[in-house]
């Protein structure tokens, strides 16, 4: 299995390890397409009606694991979400890599929108704490870690983030001692949902799940508008869940965890893509100056660090 330089795992090797899942399985991959290439490899084999989730950095392996447990839960309990594929419920091994396999959604429409996503969180957001070790919600560690593995970085933007870190650290400590944990999927954005034939709406992508105040998942409708563009989307999701986030006395909190988040994500990949690089740099900028008018580009519309 070939490493890049960079240390991370190509998409050539990313299609190497899908296919010698698939060959264990004994499914067919000729239809088999790339869907994500980020922290995650996720290939879609539609003939055989599964996903391929293939981690392609070690640090995320505990999260495999977590992520499988998860899935057995939310199948028994009925929720939301996409469903293992029940021909293997455990984390597989292909050499370095940890991956998981779930069952194709095919794309069925309309396409979700924001009003199922806050419908869909509503829903989520009413189940118990799981059975499961969870990790509490923590987006300072998470910054850290994403720091830690950097690759690229300067001196300036290490130490502009790190003391971000350490400046919002006491204030999210404080939250997590005032609100009782609740299950939190971490991620939540109209991307991370999926729409089944049969009509229901259903999320996917469970490495950020954790246990922490509801709040974090309204976060990053308002954020990403404000940041991406786009206008309703905010007023859409706080109509379908029944509650305006900005109305939070943490709100302030909740917008600057998310912004950060949205930077320290790309800092494994800055020596494999210049495109990220330069995104990275103006998103940083922008933060430093409090430009909070400053419009930024998704990462997921750039060209992948892999391609590069």
């Amino acid at each position: 299995m070939s490493v890049g330089a960079t240390g991370r795992f190509t998409e050539e090797a990313m299609t190497q390890a899908m296919r010698q899942i698939a060959a264990r399985l004994a499914v067919p991959t000729d239809d088999a397409r790339l869907l994500h290439l980020t922290n995650n490899a996720v290939f879609a084999l539609p003939e055989a009606k599964l996903v391929i989730r293939i981690a392609r950095t070690h640090r995320l392996h505990d999260r495999v694991a977590k992520v499988i447990d998860l899935a057995r839960w939310f199948a028994a309990t009925d929720a939301p979400t996409i469903r293992l594929a029940p021909v293997v419920q455990e984390p597989i091994v292909v050499g370095s890599l940890l991956a998981s396999v779930w069952t194709y959604v095919p794309p069925t429409t309309p396409a979700p929108t924001v009003n199922d996503l806050g419908k869909v969180l509503r829903e989520f957001h009413s189940l118990p704490a799981p059975p499961i070790a969870l990790p509490e919600w923590d987006p300072i560690g998470d910054a850290r870690r994403r720091l830690a593995d950097a690759e690229g970085l300067s001196h300036d933007e290490h130490g502009f983030l790190s003391r971000w870190c350490d400046r919002l650290e006491p204030q999210v400590t404080a939250l997590m001692t005032q609100t009782s944990p609740r299950l939190v999927h971490g991620d939540a954005h109209v991307g991370n949902l999926l729409r089944e034939p049969s009509g229901r709406v259903v999320m996917c992508d469970f490495d950020a799940t954790c246990l922490g105040p509801w709040q974090v998942d309204l976060a990053a409708v308002p954020v990403g508008e404000a940041r991406f563009g786009g206008v309703g989307n905010h007023a859409r999701l706080a109509a379908a869940y029944g509650f305006d986030v900005v109305t939070d006395p943490w709100w302030p909190l909740l917008h600057e965890a998310r912004e950060l988040k949205m930077i320290a994500a790309a800092t494994p990949f800055l020596a494999s893509s210049s495109v990220i690089r330069a995104e990275f740099r103006w998103r940083v900028r922008s933060a430093q100056s409090n430009d909070h008018d400053a419009r930024w580009t998704p990462f997921a519309d750039l060209a992948t660090p892999a391609k590069e």
